[in-house]
């Protein structure tokens, strides 16, 4: 049930972080993958994972651009054979300054990296599915698709829109095979939030509301991205499920 072998796969910012932690799930589960990012270290974290099992493939495309990441999708998609099971849109980026303190150009370009590219990739995406009668998208949300944040004001804005998208097209492809649902990662432990971590009054506030005492790991989102992108999910759609640690219902 939770096979995925023959099944293609794009995870986007998988080169580390969350992105590499749910691709690794996805290869371990034996899907064939393509890692889409951004970093040079893409090629790397793809040989690693390739290392055993299935395909892992590394393709550089630059979600910020609408051109690039319609080339770099037709081109993970070519090295899939032309088939796409499974879409995970991981990448995203976060300017941690107050609403008085952050440009209109970085509020804007927080909102093509995390909401316009999701959009652009759910299309392109559903182009494929919708030919094949079913297919998995993935979109990362975020706790801040439910509460506001502090200092936040772009990355929330986006994570809320990520959350209605995610309903919106469940509505419209759930009929035609396709789940659509997201994942909301609670406080990680990534390079994203390592100003936050080192932060000695706002870390141990957050800390202190998690239930598991601990923040999470690339590793605690492997199980859910094998979920969502197999066969036990089939009847679950328009999701955004939190991976917290409890960190919501505190």
């Amino acid at each position: 049930m939770f096979d995925l072998t023959g099944k293609k796969a794009i995870v986007t910012g998988a080169s580390r972080g969350l992105g590499k932690g749910m691709a690794t799930g996805l290869h371990l589960a034996g899907a064939e993958v393509v890692i889409l990012d951004i970093s040079e270290e893409a090629e790397a974290t793809a040989q690693e994972l390739g290392a055993i099992g299935t395909s892992v493939y590394a393709v550089k495309g630059n979600m910020a651009d609408k051109q690039d990441r319609q080339r770099a999708f037709d081109e993970s998609v070519a090295l899939l054979g032309g088939k796409l099971d499974i879409l995970i849109n991981n990448a995203g980026i976060h300017d941690r300054r107050s609403c008085l303190d952050l440009p209109v150009e970085a509020w804007e370009q927080v909102m093509e990296v995390n909401i316009n590219a999701i959009y652009h990739l759910c299309k392109l995406a559903g182009e494929i599915m919708l030919k094949q009668k079913s297919g998995k998208i993935i979109n990362m949300a975020s706790m801040l698709s439910f509460i506001g944040g502090f200092n936040a004001t772009a990355y929330a804005a986006s994570k809320g829109a990520v959350a209605q998208l995610t309903k919106s097209l469940s509505n419209e492809w759930a009929m035609h095979g396709i789940q659509v649902n997201a994942i909301a990662p609670g406080y990680m432990d990534t390079s994203m939030n390592k100003d936050l971590h080192a932060d000695a009054t706002r870390y141990p506030q957050v800390t202190a509301r998690i239930p598991a005492g601990r923040w999470g790991t690339p590793e605690d989102l492997q199980g859910i991205a094998v979920f969502l992108s197999s066969a036990a999910s089939s009847y679950i759609t328009g999701t955004v499920i939190p991976v917290d640690g409890g960190y919501l219902v505190r």
